[in-house]
């Protein structure tokens, strides 16, 4: 009777772009089918993971296929044979926990390039220390990598990936994009001088028809806001490690992405869109809007302005914010209390102005809740803004957008493992190797950015499709507020008060001396984008506002 052939798996790995090491999966096969048969071993199966990392057995499935066989012993193998030791894995942890599973079983590891080979008496030992230096290796491979990032940040240039909204790269370099960088200050402008939130300033945006001009799904979100006014490259500055990877406490091998206040600030070559000063003010203005619920003002709350940004200066027709007079004596208190003025007065716009008056901030703000309750309970008022309550609720054209996206993100997945497989079955004999790989690494680096550039897209898509199904019943929500403006407004907080008066009030004009009433504002442009036009109520020729009445409207 023939004596049974000694039988063995074979594993080859080769991973991204980035890691190859001149070795194909062929040429590993190779070398491992030509070993067997000089050593007359049966190759009973054959697993490769391509384009996959060595960090980790965890995000290799035809390793764990073959762990797995060996544990049901499918083929009564006794060997495992692999080109390197590396191939196995670079993870000391992994390699011996791994080995341990399969002697378990009766099965050996065989590295066929470096010569081990587990079932000797001193190849376990030698194990140990060659996976322990391989896995000093990857660590040093990224060590080094991520230094070179980091220098490229010290020397001021951009790191890579699709440039920054506002931005676009010429020549590996961020230049402004001037029709993107407008809206850019748009939402810094709004965020520190107007003191809207971001869900205000993503639907003042969407609405007025600002959009995101590189793609299709061009609705901003609030997370693309966030993200916007928290980054330093608007000032002119190159950030590293703002949202370094971190391993997930309590595990092996499972990274996560943090956000950290430490990272590395360089001064960039490229062009600032903003003023240093600028951006300083949006993260203090963060802050302050994260911490409003801890700090305290006159009334022991964060101090919200009601009509900032909303007052219009009767000289220069500029918006008018809020500001804090103090009067002490003998190193006290003895009177505090916020007023508007308009900023141009000061001259720090460069618009300069002649209107010096500081009008008290709570009688402004009283008198306008009061015109406000007294228009939206005319009954004339309601019965014309309920007539024109139209809005569309069809997202059919949306959800087609979306499905387009989705569409092209599975192709460049597809495309993307492509590359890889291309890359993995490269001949590293072949003279031309040096040129193929660097051409298979350009459309790999660009099929990874265009796939960046897609999920940004479907996000944003998301965000629209959810903005148009929530705007059906903005409209019935913005009626329903008006006409019950009196009950609900007193009741609510200082920030909600601001949102609601921004979602009602787009402008608000202001005599320049009190009317003989006494009253301040002239006249109020309200703002309801569910309608496509903007409602305006004169009080020029009212004298008591209790008859306020009078409906025009500006087209």
């Amino acid at each position: 009777m023939a004596e049974k052939k000694t039988k063995a798996y074979i594993y080859t790995r080769v991973s991204t772009a980035m890691q190859v090491e001149g070795y194909s999966l062929d040429a590993q096969k190779e070398r491992m089918r030509s070993y067997a048969k000089s050593m007359d071993i049966e190759i009973a199966g054959e697993y490769e993971d391509a384009g996959r990392s060595g960090k980790s057995i965890s995000g290799r499935p035809e390793f764990q296929r073959m762990i797995n066989d060996i544990e049901n012993q499918k083929d009564n193998v006794s060997f495992v044979l692999v080109f390197k030791l590396s191939r196995f894995g670079r993870s000391a942890a992994d390699v011996l926990n791994t080995l341990q599973i399969m002697q378990d079983h009766g099965v050996n590891l065989i590295c066929v390039e470096d010569g081990i080979d587990s079932s000797k008496e001193a190849g376990k030992l030698v194990l140990t220390v060659m996976s322990a230096v391989a896995e000093m290796e990857r660590e040093n491979i990224a060590a080094q990598t991520m230094e070179g990032r980091r220098q490229k940040a010290r020397e001021g240039k951009w790191n890579g990936g699709p440039a920054p909204y506002g931005y676009s790269i010429k020549d590996g370099s961020l230049v402004i994009n001037e029709e993107e960088a407008k809206i850019v200050r748009l939402i810094f402008d709004k965020y520190v001088n107007e003191e809207v939130g971001f869900a205000t300033i993503v639907k003042w945006l969407n609405e007025k028809g600002y959009k995101k001009s590189r793609g299709k799904a061009d609705a901003f979100s609030v997370s693309y806001v966030t993200k916007l006014i928290d980054n330093p490259v608007y000032y002119g500055m190159i950030a590293y490690g703002r949202r370094p990877i971190e391993k997930i406490a309590g595990t092996r091998d499972k990274y996560h992405r943090i956000k950290t206040d430490k990272y590395g600030l360089y001064k960039g070559m490229h062009d600032p869109i903003i003023s240093e000063e600028l951006w300083k003010k949006a993260q203090k203005q963060r802050k302050k809007n994260q911490e409003k619920y801890h700090q305290k003002s006159l009334n022991g709350q964060t101090k919200i302005h009601l009509l900032s940004g909303l007052l219009k200066c009767p000289c220069c027709n500029q918006g008018m914010y809020s500001n804090k007079s103090i009067k002490k004596k003998d190193g006290k208190v003895i009177n505090a209390y916020h007023y508007y003025y308009c900023k141009n007065q000061t001259g720090a716009t460069g618009t300069p102005c002649t209107f010096s008056k500081q009008i008290n901030e709570q009688q402004l703000n009283e008198e306008i809740i009061q015109i406000i309750s007294k228009l939206v309970a005319d009954p004339e008022f309601a019965e014309k803004l309920k007539a024109q309550i139209k809005v569309s609720t069809d997202i059919s054209t949306i959800e087609e957008e979306l499905a387009t996206w989705r569409k092209k993100q599975r192709n460049c997945l597809v495309a993307k493992k492509r590359i890889e497989n291309e890359i993995d079955r490269l001949d590293y004999d072949d003279r031309h190797y040096e040129s193929k790989l660097a051409s298979l690494e350009e459309r790999h680096r660009t099929k990874e950015e265009e796939l960046y550039e897609i999920t940004d897209q479907i996000e944003d898509c998301l965000t629209k499709k959810e903005f148009a199904e929530k705007k059906a019943i903005s409209a019935e929500n913005i009626y329903n507020a008006l006409v019950n403006f009196e009950k609900i407004f007193p009741v609510l907080d200082d920030r909600d008060q601001r949102d609601l008066m921004v979602t009602f009030v787009r402008d608000i004009f202001i005599l320049p001396e009190p009317s003989e009433t006494g009253r301040r504002i002239k006249s109020i442009v309200f703002n309801f984008p569910v309608i496509g036009e903007d409602t305006q109520i004169s009080l020029d020729t009212l004298q008591p506002v209790e008859t306020v009445a009078l409906m025009s409207r500006n087209i």
